[in-house]
């Protein structure tokens, strides 16, 4: 966890591309860009999100910045896990990006915690 921060900017510029390409890559049904749309929005929120955290003026600031990235992220994995289970994509697909939704749910989640107890 220690060199989390350091890739973090980049990492969640990154998750946001690969929302991006999983909604070109969704079909034009209505469900598919229903669901895609709140994806797109909520994925790509990440990423805005840090930035402002990472220029917060206050611990409390960040702190609440850091919040919203992680709400956007608990829901970018619910509507990944809508748009796995409807099998809009290959579900294969969506493996990787699940995992790293859940891996930066955890990372967000820690450095909160760290936050909150400083």
């Amino acid at each position: 966890m220690q060199n989390e921060g350091k890739d973090l900017p980049e990492r969640t510029y990154q998750y946001g591309r690969r929302i991006i390409a999983l909604f070109e890559a969704l079909p034009k049904t209505r469900l598919a860009q229903v669901l895609g749309d709140q994806q797109l929005r909520a994925g790509t929120s990440v990423g805005a999100n840090y930035r402002e955290a990472d220029r917060a003026r206050s611990k409390a600031e960040f702190i609440a910045k850091m919040g919203d990235s992680l709400k956007e992220l608990d829901e970018s994995s619910l509507w990944l896990r809508h748009i796995y289970d409807s099998k809009l994509v290959d579900p294969e697909r969506l493996i990787p990006l699940r995992q790293e939704t859940d891996e930066l749910i955890r990372i967000f989640a820690a450095i909160i915690k760290s936050a909150k107890g400083r």
